[in-house]
């Protein structure tokens, strides 16, 4: 999870269940669509420099706000708080240090996707094959059902919707029950 830095740069967070996009796009979107009040920075601030240690993962918690509808078709009625890594134990005792990310660091430290949070949207990076990636905007259903095969997310193409999206409803209309999303809760990706 990461912000932008000048160029093609990014600095942010260790999430350790760094998530397909079929998990982490849903959330993110309804979080800044709901949660967050289509605050870019509010969300950055929380998602990224609020964290001492980095993310074990993120969870509904991140839905707050969002209409029951949109969580339900999201989560499957499932709930999970985010969850830090301030309870890790170092081998000398000493305090855990910041688990930072930036563009320079991600291949070392096993990435496998990255999230950056620009003003336009998210843009997601496969580190398996790019370092930079396509951007999904601010706007997109969270209900959108995303591909998440790391090949498919090529900076040269829109992102890789499998299901058309629809426009998100205004924040005072009551969502329509949307169609099945992705895996509600995601297994351990390493």
């Amino acid at each position: 999870m990461a912000r932008p830095t000048v160029g093609t740069g990014y600095s942010g967070i260790h999430v350790q269940l760094d998530g397909v996009p079929s998990h982490h796009l849903p959330l993110l979107l309804a979080a800044y669509q709901y949660k967050f009040g289509r605050d870019v920075e509010a969300m950055s601030r929380h998602l990224i420099d609020d964290v001492a240690v980095g993310w074990d993962e993120l969870g509904t918690d991140l839905l707050d706000g969002a209409p029951p509808a949109l969580v339900a078709a999201l989560t499957g009625g499932e709930q999970w708080p985010s969850r830090t890594l301030d309870h890790l134990i170092t081998p000398d005792g000493s305090p855990p240090v910041r688990m930072s990310v930036t563009d320079g660091t991600a291949d070392e430290q096993d990435m496998q996707w990255g999230y950056v949070l620009h003003q336009q949207g998210i843009e997601v990076i496969s580190l398996l094959h790019e370092d930079i990636g396509p951007v999904v905007d601010w706007a997109t259903d969270p209900c959108t059902a995303f591909n998440d095969h790391p090949a498919a997310w090529s900076s040269l193409e829109p992102a890789p919707a499998i299901r058309a999206s629809r426009s998100t409803p205004p924040r005072s209309a009551p969502a329509a029950a949307p169609a099945k999303a992705g895996t509600p809760h995601p297994a351990t990706r390493r």
